[in-house]
């Protein structure tokens, strides 16, 4: 079911001490309005995939998945495993875009600025993004 997005008004803590200045302050509020809660054993951003774990044409059959070593690996295991990476580095996403630029540089959203990307820079990206530094206006950042 589908409904709008409800963000906390509890007090923010003193570790931040700017307002309104970075997008992820109120995230996903700054881009999106309404998100999806999936039930059973389903996922994605439109309940579309199986939860980890699951899988099937009605996500009901389970797969243990076991996180393994690189350095447990067998040879052909190893190549499969860079295959895929080298596969997720020339397949464009179907379900995702990046921003390129500020919410403030989007002129508050009225100005999309969102371009393709491939898989594993989606991942290089949402782990850079999460953890960047506030940019405060000019050349500053915190």
């Amino acid at each position: 079911s589908c409904q709008n997005i409800v963000l906390s008004n509890a007090p923010r803590g003193p570790q931040f001490p700017f307002t309104g200045v970075d997008e992820r302050e109120s995230w996903p509020s700054v881009f999106f309005n309404r998100t999806c809660q999936c039930f059973g054993n389903f996922m994605g951003f439109n309940c579309g995939n199986c939860k980890f774990g699951f899988w099937g044409p009605k996500c009901t059959e389970r797969r243990l998945l076991v996180r393994r070593n690189i350095f447990d690996l067998s040879i052909p295991e190893k190549n499969k495993f860079l295959a895929y990476l080298n596969l997720a580095k020339h397949t464009t996403s179907p379900d995702y875009v990046i921003p390129t630029g500020t919410y403030g540089q989007m002129n508050n959203g009225s100005t999309p600025m969102f371009n393709d990307i491939n898989i594993y820079d989606l991942f290089v990206w949402m782990h850079y993004y999460v953890s960047r530094d506030t940019l405060l206006g000019g050349s500053e950042i915190w």
